[in-house]
């Protein structure tokens, strides 16, 4: 493979996303502990351009033959995270590393769980999935879910959902079963309410009615939607957003990393920044519809229902239409795990 054989067309897309995030994320650590955190965020797209590249040399079918060393060692890690992890936040998610650098096993679990849905279904060699098939893939997936879920950290577990319905939806399940997995689960929903924990039971309270507790749990989502408002049409400029820079916004560089662009770049920025995702998710449709095989299929659209889940998460908490999961932004959230894994995951679509 030569320089010619990157999809270039993806590659432009998510620098422009990724440059639009450093500038943020400078503006909205700027004079505080994390004013560093924009020169870092650069060193994690240097590695995550590098570890694309490799991914592309790779052939993604080499990849799709080694799925069960690689759901071993993602299990084996998931279960090695709580026992050797550093507690942040109430929760153990992250291995600590040289040099003050954490790696979160979770974010790149999500690569493994696309090519462990797109070897399953592509091994059927059928366009119908029995019941058997379903509660199978769905176990296989469930498994790491649920140590993640336990460390705890309910929002990247339920990021695996996006790209295991996907795939089910692909792959030729039946309405009937459809249907009745939808009727299950609005029967256990109830039932987990009681499983959930209690700050989680709080987010979801919250998000039914931030001002019951407007300084308390409430004030994340509230200052988030003044700070959306207050950009306007085209916004206050960069390092001039009141919310941002009088630090009201909280984690304003990572999970509210959308509310402080909205606030400094206005409406027309959000719509650029959003237009960018469209076109990167297209681009990478085109590639599921061009793909050699149904293997290269299955794995782009798994990608791209994982990244779509992402955006409208993220934007949702932001304005108050989705609780909040502690899910980044995509490209442009700090942080190196979930940078380097979704530039794995575009390096798998540019394998394709």
């Amino acid at each position: 493979r030569s320089i010619r054989d990157l999809d270039w067309g993806l590659l432009i897309l998510a620098l422009a996303i990724c440059g639009l995030g450093v500038l943020q994320i400078y503006s909205a650590s700027l004079d505080t502990a994390w004013r560093n955190a924009w020169i870092k965020q650069l060193l994690f797209l240097g590695i995550g351009l590098f570890v694309m590249w490799l991914m592309t040399r790779v052939d993604y079918h080499t990849l799709l033959g080694q799925v069960p060393i690689l759901y071993g060692a993602s299990l084996g890690l998931l279960i090695l995270t709580p026992l050797v992890g550093t507690l942040v936040w109430g929760s153990k998610r992250w291995i600590p590393l040289a040099w003050g650098f954490r790696f979160q096993p979770s974010e790149f679990v999500k690569l493994v769980i696309v090519l462990l849905v797109a070897r399953y279904l592509t091994e059927l060699k059928s366009d119908r999935l029995e019941i058997r098939d379903l509660l199978k893939l769905g176990a296989l997936v469930g498994i790491p879910m649920a140590l993640v879920a336990a460390q705890p950290d309910l929002g990247t577990a339920l990021t695996y959902v996006p790209i295991l319905v996907i795939g089910l939806f692909l792959g030729g399940m039946r309405w009937q079963h459809a249907a009745a997995i939808a009727a299950l689960a609005a029967v256990l929903m109830p039932v987990g309410w009681f499983v959930l924990k209690d700050y989680q039971k709080a987010r979801l309270e919250i998000f039914l009615d931030p001002m019951k507790d407007p300084m308390g749990k409430g004030y994340q989502v509230i200052q988030s939607k003044i700070a959306v408002g207050a950009g306007g049409m085209w916004g206050r400029g960069v390092t001039q957003g009141s919310q941002t820079q009088l630090r009201f916004l909280p984690v304003a560089h990572t999970d509210f990393l959308i509310s402080a662009f909205a606030e400094e770049h206005g409406f027309v920025g959000i719509l650029v920044v959003l237009a960018l995702y469209f076109l990167l998710m297209m681009q990478i449709v085109q590639n599921a519809q061009t793909a050699p095989d149904k293997a290269g299929m299955f794995i782009c659209m798994g990608v791209c229902s994982l990244l779509l889940f992402h955006i409208l998460v993220n934007a949702g908490m932001a304005v108050g239409r989705m609780p909040v999961a502690g899910i980044p932004l995509p490209l442009m959230s700090y942080g190196g795990s979930s940078m380097v894994s979704v530039f794995m995951m575009l390096g798998l679509v540019n394998n394709v």
